[in-house]
């Protein structure tokens, strides 16, 4: 695949496409990054943004967990993260979309069911489509609240592509973690890359 183009990934037909949120339809993790690192902050940790690249789309309490693993931190997870949700709600007004990908909602909308499949809780990836005014632009919006299992676990695109009542094999994924690329494979997706889209970053 040429990093000039990420769509030479999709080699076969395919009936309908699934769009991770954060950092593939909106360019919105430095804002997450910001708000992790502050909260983390205030609780006597940190997370590097090496660190935080490489877990996401990963739910923020799943990275708490690993954090206190790590490096042997005793955040009450659950408060964390709900903390950081918070304070990433503060700063999503300033999240902007990734232009390249947004071309590709318009041009599939109304040609192939179209769906989300986020790591992210869904209150925040209600407010996040709404923000780039695209939330109508879906078919099924599944969320870190309607699985069990994160990336790369494929739960989340195997429930999305039911929802949308695709085949597994007939969905192409947007994404733009490691992880997410993963569960994409795992699901048995054609997956996209779309991080040489993203503005000056990878």
């Amino acid at each position: 695949m040429s990093l000039a183009d990420p769509l030479a990934a999709i080699t076969r037909p395919f009936r309908a496409v699934i769009f991770d949120c954060d950092g593939t339809l909106a360019d919105s993790m430095p804002l997450h990054y910001q708000a992790l690192s502050s909260t983390l902050a205030e609780r006597g940790a940190s997370i590097s943004e090496e660190l935080f690249y490489e877990l996401g789309g990963v739910p923020t309490v799943e990275i708490a967990r690993i954090l206190n693993e790590r490096f042997g931190y005793h955040l009450d997870v659950e408060e964390a993260a709900a903390a950081k949700e918070a304070r990433y709600a503060e700063l999503l007004p300033q999240v902007r979309p990734v232009e390249r990908v947004l071309e590709m909602v318009r041009e599939y909308r109304g040609r192939y069911p179209l769906g989300v499949a986020s790591g992210t809780i869904r209150p925040l990836v209600e407010k996040t489509l709404a923000a780039l005014g695209i939330a109508h632009y879906f078919d099924a919006v599944c969320t870190a609240d309607d699985i069990r299992r994160g990336k790369p676990d494929p739960e989340l695109f195997l429930l999305t592509a039911q929802r949308l009542g695709v085949a597994p094999a007939d969905c192409v994924v947007f994404e733009d973690s490691d992880l997410g690329l993963e569960a994409a494979r795992r699901a048995g997706m054609q997956p996209v890359d779309i991080r040489p889209w993203l503005p000056g970053r990878h």
